[in-house]
């Protein structure tokens, strides 16, 4: 598709000459006598050049300058000036334009300048787009996963980062909410603005409608000075509400008028503070069940899960585990350092009931104990060395004799909690099964965590 390029005029005489040598040139041109039409001209087929007259009756040449930059800094214009009057042409390139022409021009002149301000925009919009895919890159750097249960979540992420959408993420802890908050106000019109995390239920409960609201002076004892809140700090960028399950239920209203009205009533003030911004929350609790229990408010919570996302446990996605025992020794510094084929079968094999914050800390400790640039079975913690690599064929190895149904049942229960570290809820989960079944089971066979009476 050839360049298009828009002259604007007032001398039609002179546009069809450039019309003419720029149509041999083999560019689309479009030509307008006046600046107004030359703008809408502008709008409508938006050329990649733009060659305008500086003294034009209406819009000068440096309105329709100003009016293009402001719209596409990218888009290249070209100024034409008469002779004797440089200093006006001077004055447009500080202002933005590429180059000047001075009436009257030949062609090679003319066909020159056009082609290096076309090989400018070339090189711009190459850059943009670089900009473009590099800041995509970027705005999952710390976001590990190839599987497919991660690249749903990536998918749900592009789409929904450069919207004001309210986004409610969900999952076990360590599976890495915040990481994903931090991607969508990364991929967002709001990047270059705050980005304030808040911890729900690491603070103390008396001081967290002041710590998210901010309060003014002798709202309280101990109230010195007006204080700004959370929201107030994250005015114009993204607020990440973590543990948002967490959250008190007399709060839960004055979170409720946040989202729905966008002003925040400082605790002990008598006025409403406008802001904007957007809001990302997080939880690891069941806030359906929460409803249900009067424990949390159902408005609030449809209207934090405009847009929800899930993320996978890692035991759901130990495909990515290689690629994360990568990534994490390249964080520390130790890229060299290798697993074993048997270790990795281990590591795969665990359920990381504390998921990929646990296994970064389990990384962290094995390279700081390594003896070399190898790591093994012997070298991993004595819950992951001890459990039995995976069968081929089937999850267990059946002996020749057979199984009563009774024992395998009870060999999958005891597999499920060592796996899960004998945590009971996780291994329940790993079983899909609820925790008062797996209890039920553990009586049943007189199941004992060891070391426990």
């Amino acid at each position: 598709m050839p360049p298009k390029i828009l002259v604007i005029d007032d001398d039609s005489s002179l546009r069809r000459v450039l019309e003419y040598n720029l149509q041999q040139e083999g560019y689309d041109v479009y030509t307008a006598a006046d600046g107004e039409t030359g703008l809408q001209l502008f709008a409508e087929k938006a050329p990649a050049v733009v060659i305008t007259d500086l003294k034009m009756p209406g819009k000068s040449g440096f309105e329709v300058l100003s009016a293009v930059k402001e719209r596409s800094p990218a888009t290249v214009v070209i100024v034409l000036t008469a002779f004797g009057a440089i200093d006006t042409a001077v004055e447009a390139m500080k202002l933005g334009a590429f180059h000047y022409l001075t009436k009257p021009f030949n062609r090679e002149e003319l066909k020159v300048t056009v082609l290096k301000a076309l090989q400018l925009q070339g090189l711009s919009e190459e850059n943009r787009l670089l900009k473009e895919e590099l800041s995509g890159r970027a705005e999952f750097k710390s976001i590990v996963g190839t599987s497919r249960a991660m690249e749903g979540v990536f998918s749900v992420v592009r789409k929904v980062a450069d919207t004001e959408a309210t986004v409610l993420i969900t999952g076990e802890s360590g599976t890495g909410k915040e990481l994903v908050a931090r991607a969508i106000h990364s991929g967002s019109s709001r990047r270059s603005a705050p980005f304030v995390a808040v911890n729900c239920a690491a603070i103390p409960r008396d001081l967290l409608e002041s710590e998210l609201f901010g309060h003014v002076k002798g709202a309280f004892t101990g109230a010195i000075r007006d204080k700004e809140g959370k929201f107030q700090l994250a005015d114009g960028g993204t607020i990440f509400l973590d543990e948002v399950g967490d959250l008190p239920l007399e709060l839960q209203p004055k979170l409720l008028r946040v989202l729905q009205e966008r002003v925040v009533e400082p605790v002990g003030g008598s006025s409403l503070q406008k802001i904007d911004l957007r809001v990302v929350a997080a939880t690891n609790a069941d806030l359906e069940r929460g409803i249900a229990e009067g424990k949390f408010r159902e408005d609030l919570y449809y209207r934090l899960c405009v847009i929800p996302i899930q993320l996978p446990p890692l035991r759901e996605r130990v495909e990515d585990v290689p690629l994360l025992l990568r990534y994490f020794c390249a964080r520390f510094g130790a890229e060299g350092v290798a697993f074993t084929g048997e270790a990795l079968e281990r590591l795969q094999s665990y359920a990381w009931p504390g998921n990929v914050r646990e296994l970064e800390n389990t990384v962290e400790r094995l390279l700081i104990m390594r003896e070399g640039d190898q790591i093994g079975v012997e070298d991993l913690p004595e819950k992951i060395a001890a459990l039995s690599p995976p069968a081929e064929g089937g999850v267990l190895r059946l002996p020749p004799g057979g199984y009563s149904l009774e024992q395998l049942e009870m060999e999958v229960v005891l597999e499920a909690l060592a796996r899960c570290d004998w945590n009971q809820t996780a291994a329940a989960r790993f079983l899909r099964i609820p925790r008062h079944t797996l209890i039920y089971r553990m009586e049943k066979y007189n199941i004992v965590q060891p070391g426990r009476k």
